[in-house]
């Protein structure tokens, strides 16, 4: 007997993890830096009698579109945008470092940087950066940071860590939704990266493209469910002529 309904049900669940994940960049379309996450599928062929034009859509691998967002100029002093493929390092809520291109920058009352989400932001060092109490700060294109306190001349007070994965150690979505090294090790500060003063990066989800893309997910889910309904169909009938034959 073909075992239709699990084929159909495996085409349905991919069809809805799509729309999952389209939803979800849909949702960050303003979100600074954000990077659309992809999924992607394959085909595996059923292996058995009978079973050679039947195939289950399985998840493959998944990563994200890592083309740089729009600059978005807003002028303000602590806001910046990571230009290339380089990264802000920050620390997460784990404790750990890890890398955003969320560039717009805040000073706590305690004198800390931190991104706009509260995450403290890291120095070519490795550590959090402090300012100076009522200190004008700006950031140069090196990821210098210079402090100004009054009517003293300004001092630099530290670099933000900008850091560029590798091919060979390419970065990978997480959870909270920074990013880390698939290695696990965090990756050195690139001091030949740069970045733009006074404007941050823009999501780089295509809102069009996404709307598209839901809709026709929209449409195989419901082209796998009616598959499911006539394989009930088909179920029922079978049955009832078994029935009258018995």
């Amino acid at each position: 007997m073909d075992r239709i309904i699990y084929t159909s049900m495996t085409g349905a669940n991919a069809a809805a993890h799509r729309q999952a994940v389209l939803s979800h960049n849909l949702a960050n379309v303003s979100t600074q830096g954000f990077r659309a996450e992809m999924s992607t599928f394959r085909s595996v062929p059923i292996q058995g009698e009978g079973s050679g034009t039947r195939v289950f859509a399985l998840e493959a691998t998944s990563g994200h579109v890592n083309t740089p967002g729009p600059v978005q100029r807003t002028g303000r002093n602590l806001d910046a945008m990571a230009v290339g493929n380089s990264w802000f390092a920050v620390q997460g809520l784990d404790g750990t470092e890890a890398y955003t291109r969320n560039g717009s920058f805040e000073v706590t009352p305690t004198g800390q940087l931190v991104t706009s989400t509260g995450l403290t932001v890291l120095s070519d060092g490795g550590g959090p950066i402090d300012v100076p109490q009522g200190a004008e700060v700006s950031l140069g294109s090196d990821g210098t940071i210079t402090a100004k306190t009054g009517n003293q001349p300004p001092a630099a007070i530290g670099r933000v860590k900008l850091a560029s994965p590798t091919a060979e150690d390419p970065l990978k979505r997480g959870d909270d939704g920074l990013f880390r090294p698939a290695s696990g090790n965090p990756l050195p500060n690139d001091a030949n990266a740069r970045l733009l003063a006074g404007a941050t990066e823009g999501s780089n989800v295509n809102a069009v493209e996404s709307m598209v893309g839901l809709i026709a997910a929209s449409r195989q889910f419901e082209q796998q469910m009616r598959l499911l309904q006539t394989a009930e169909t088909n179920d029922k009938t079978a049955s009832q002529l078994l029935s009258m034959n018995g």
